[in-house]
């Protein structure tokens, strides 16, 4: 699954992608092709589990980001519908925009918002007759498309992005496959200057977000892409200078992770701790496929605990002694912070 970083041209998104993947990826300053990468989920949980159970190393989960190119103001035409084109591949949004002197915060996010809700009215009046005609047929789930289509409709007439609607799985499944980039969760990331860490320019983006029921963060993308070129020793360092306790793309990145709708449990032993990013709601044997499929194939039970019993008791034995370890069958739902010892036999 990907989240796609999006704003206006140079708001900062190439920066961040770059912080974002430790300057690991090449990016073509003015492509038109997306950069893709991996960004590791910083995880507290994760760094605590081994020194309970210390390993040869440690493994962070990781979530896969695109870099899109940026929307011009006064654009449109084939650059536009290459960027829309690209939006209409990830499964989450993340839009930055740039909140210091000489930008304007409320303008940014109404050009963007409006040309998204605009791409999805086109779609929909595209598809309007062709659902009506469908059902004139008597086809049931034409019907069913129909209904969908026309509260979205409504909703982009209003200049309301679908995601403000309530809406099932089914429904969700019906506008993921006319590639409605409305309907995708949105993260709002206000991009501030080196001198304003706290994020006191960043209000226009708070507000809107929390007007559309979004969560938002603000970071500084020049300084953690500064950041992420250091040591770890010299990164901690450098953050503790400034009276940071943590790089705000630990926040982003599992920021992401929300959107996605995943949720992490964790694999622990003398050679590896590791986290691993699943689907909320995924089963034990799902959860042994995450990490290889023969472990899903051959999927007999999970040994599982919660880390907060780790934290609380001391080790693994006492998790035992004192009856907390729980033997978990292929219906068993994952919950957030389990640690799991997987069992198989292929």
């Amino acid at each position: 699954m990907e989240c796609g970083i999006i704003g206006m041209q140079g708001v900062g998104k190439s920066t961040l992608f770059t912080a974002l993947t430790a300057h690991s990826v090449p990016v073509q300053v003015g492509s038109m092709t997306p950069n893709v990468g991996m960004a590791s989920i910083p995880d507290p949980r994760l760094d605590k589990i081994a020194t309970f159970i210390p390993p040869e190393k440690i493994v962070s989960a990781r979530v896969q980001v695109v870099d899109i190119p940026g929307v011009a103001v006064g654009g449109g035409g084939g650059q536009l519908n290459q960027v829309l084109a690209s939006i209409r591949e990830v499964d989450a949004v993340a839009h930055v925009v740039m909140c210091c002197e000489g930008h304007d915060p409320a303008t940014d996010i109404s050009i963007m918002e409006a040309e998204l809700i605009m791409a999805d009215l086109v779609v929909a009046e595209s598809v309007l007759d062709k659902a009506r005609r469908s059902v004139r047929s008597g086809d049931k789930e034409a019907k069913d498309r129909l209904a969908v289509i026309e509260l979205v409709h409504g909703m982009l007439e209003e200049e309301r992005p679908i995601r403000e609607g309530t809406w099932d799985e089914y429904q969700v499944g019906i506008l993921r496959s006319y590639g409605m980039v409305t309907a995708k969760p949105m993260l709002y990331v206000a991009n501030v200057a080196e001198d304003d860490l706290e994020g006191s320019d960043a209000g226009p983006v708070r507000d809107h977000a929390a007007g559309q029921g979004a969560p938002s963060l603000h970071l500084c993308a020049t300084l953690e892409s500064e950041v992420s070129e250091l040591e770890a020793a010299d990164r901690d360092e450098m953050l503790a200078s400034m009276g940071i306790a943590e790089s705000a793309l630990g926040a982003f990145a599992r920021g992401c992770n929300e959107l996605l709708g995943l949720t992490t449990f964790y694999t622990a032993g003398e050679k590896e701790v590791r986290a691993w990013s699943i689907p909320h709601g995924a089963t034990a044997p799902e959860a042994a496929g995450a990490i290889h499929s023969d472990l899903q194939r051959g999927f007999i039970r999970a040994e599982c605990y919660h880390c907060d019993e780790l934290f609380d008791l001391g080790s693994e034995k006492a998790i035992k002694e004192a009856g907390k370890m729980r033997s978990e069958g292929k219906s068993y739902v994952m919950q957030d912070g389990d640690v799991a010892h997987i069992l198989f036999n292929v």
